[in-house]
């Protein structure tokens, strides 16, 4: 029989307010089991022995905030679970002495957890969570061989650890009066501050305070601190968030490197950035938010495809019903009337001026805009939105939608209310999963919760233009993909138009159909073209980048060509950055 888990999100549950619908309507408990109690803090504890599986009590929580799963098997080896009915994690990972191990799955399945263990923050309880364990305690339980070798290690200090962490807001907080200088000298244990300093390009804010910086400025200073520790295993969890394509190329190039003499474990969902840096994959697996299943390790472009085909082939498991697919050819200009005519902005700051091209956008059409940060992408994103008044140019009697780069929504009550007085179209809140959220208050939501939120906002909008400033952030790759796949159709079969702003190359390679290249001196000035064909706006920025990309041969996914390999020379010598 397989084994059966129950997991019920305390963040949605309604406790007592309900009358305890789940505990009332439970066959086990009618019969006088004990299936469903009540704990100490009010909240209901399933017993999954003694569950069913009947599915009832999923299907009638008023809340949504009980999940049932019947797996095909124990699902692995149990490494960790939270508590009583909570999240559980199967299997471990193993570093290996060189190359980089990037862990892949969507958002809520473990990753952060499996980093945690494996850095001794998390102690593993094998689902014992009936008290909390040192490592002293746990390892003689241990009957994996390669795992105890790997915590005694751990406990001996012989493996030593540095972690970037996912959320870099946290420096901030715990040192928002120190410079940037005085940070890197304080973790600087191999003495090599200067040439991080350097190849991150951090001169400009070693004088600013951590209180001052940008999303992407705190990024690269937290990749700064996590490398120049004295370690022999990094963990890097998102670090390509904030950061610009030329940036993530940077921190790719230089996270790869450290993998010569180190051991080197990276969470990421820029599959391209993704592709480049792994040597190794693991693949996440399960529920998210009930459970998680880390997979064999594979080689990365193996695991990477069995990843987007949702089916591992050693392990004989399909995790996904439906692959995640890429056409043969990228999508290009539509052949259509044009819908909006724009001039030329120009917009002076004082320490930053913008200009742009004049343009004209066809009806059904995705205009990308590529460049790097602080170039007058989101300037121009709120010249066309009217957010921002221009000093020459202006567009007028055009209704607009806008999800701005940073969202903050100033609204007291649950993603239901919300819903409900925008108006969304149940179409988002399918297409982007929004019914689970649907009794989580929005000041709980997460980062990448809180995307698709607004950007189901901003398409269920009756608008002309739809402008989504860097969408893709906080999403797993599953979510980018179908966000892309959902705004082309969508747009495409309402005839409008939407601008685009992102640096996730293989999300904009699929969303759009023709390209605006942002030029110039990041915070001096920034220069928009007017729109171009796609593979000559593509050619340019990855010639600026010194990247070649292609498509792989069974998944046709856009990838980075590792430098100097065979077909990056090929395309080199062609002049053919960009293979369509």
């Amino acid at each position: 029989m397989g084994k059966r888990i129950a997991v019920i999100d305390r963040d949605k549950c309604t406790n007592k307010r309900c009358g305890y619908v789940c505990q009332s309507i439970c066959p086990g408990v009618r019969m006088g089991d004990d299936t469903i109690t009540i704990d100490d803090k009010g909240f209901p504890v399933i017993n999954e022995d003694l569950c069913t599986g009947c599915g009832i009590c999923p299907k009638r929580c008023p809340a949504g905030a009980i999940k049932i799963i019947n797996l095909a098997g124990e699902g692995g080896d149990p490494l960790i679970q939270y508590g009583v009915n909570s999240f559980r994690l199967y299997n471990f990972a193993v570093p290996k002495n060189e190359g980089v191990v990037a862990i892949v799955g969507k958002n809520g399945i473990g990753k952060s957890t499996l980093l945690d263990v494996l850095s001794g923050k998390l102690i593993p309880n094998f689902f014992d969570f009936s008290k909390t364990y040192t490592l002293e305690e746990i390892i003689p339980e241990i009957k994996n061989l390669e795992l105890r070798n790997y915590f005694e290690k751990l406990k001996d200090k012989e493996i030593k650890v540095s972690y970037k962490i996912q959320n870099v807001e946290l420096l901030q907080k715990v040192a928002s009066e120190k410079t940037v200088i005085e940070v890197l000298t304080q973790f600087d244990e191999i003495k090599s501050k200067e040439k991080v300093i350097e190849i991150l390009k951090l001169t400009k804010i070693l004088d600013s305070k951590l209180s001052e910086l940008s999303g992407g400025e705190l990024q690269k200073v937290a990749i700064a601190v996590a490398s120049l520790k004295d370690s022999n295993l990094y963990f890097f969890d998102e670090p390509s968030t904030y950061l610009d394509i030329y940036e993530r190329m940077k921190m790719a190039q230089y996270i790869s490197s450290l993998s010569d003499k180190s051991s080197v474990f990276v969470v990421e969902h820029d599959l391209a950035i993704l592709d480049y840096l792994a040597d190794y994959v693991y693949v996440l697996y399960g529920e998210p938010g009930a459970y998680g299943v880390v997979s064999k390790i594979k080689g990365a472009r193996v695991g990477i495809n069995e990843f987007m085909e949702g089916y591992l082939k050693d392990e004989n498991v399909r995790f996904r019903d439906v692959e995640i697919k890429f056409n043969k050819f990228s999508v290009g200009e539509q052949n259509k009337k044009i819908l909006l005519s724009y001039p030329a902005f120009k917009k002076d700051f004082g320490r930053f001026s913008f200009h742009s091209e004049p343009g004209d956008v066809k009806k059904g059409e995705v205009v990308g805009i590529i460049g790097p940060n602080a170039i007058g992408k989101s300037t121009f994103v709120k010249l066309l939105a009217g957010v921002i008044e221009s000093d020459e140019g202006e567009i007028s009697n055009l209704k607009v939608a806008y999800k701005p780069q940073y969202i903050q929504i100033d609204f007291d009550g649950t993603v239901q209310d919300y819903i409900m007085q925008e108006k969304i179209s149940a179409i988002y809140i399918k297409e982007f999963d929004l019914e689970s959220l649907l009794f989580k208050k929005l000041e709980r939501l997460s980062g990448g919760e809180l995307q698709r939120l607004a950007i189901a906002h901003a398409l269920s909008r009756d608008a002309d233009i739809y402008l989504l400033d860097e969408p893709s952030a906080f999403l797993d790759v599953e979510q980018r993909m179908r966000i892309a796949n959902v705004i082309s159709r969508d747009i495409s079969n309402k005839e409008k138009v939407a601008f685009i702003v992102d640096h996730d190359i293989v999300f904009i390679d699929t969303v759009s159909n023709r390209l605006i290249n942002f030029t110039g001196d990041p915070s001096i000035h920034g220069e928009a073209s007017t729109l171009l064909e796609k593979h000559k706006a593509m050619n340019l920025f990855l010639k600026g980048l010194d990247i070649t990309l292609r498509r792989d041969q069974d998944t046709f996914r856009p990838k980075i060509n590792k430098p100097d390999s065979v077909l990056d020379r090929e395309q080199r010598e062609k002049n053919n950055y960009y293979s369509y």
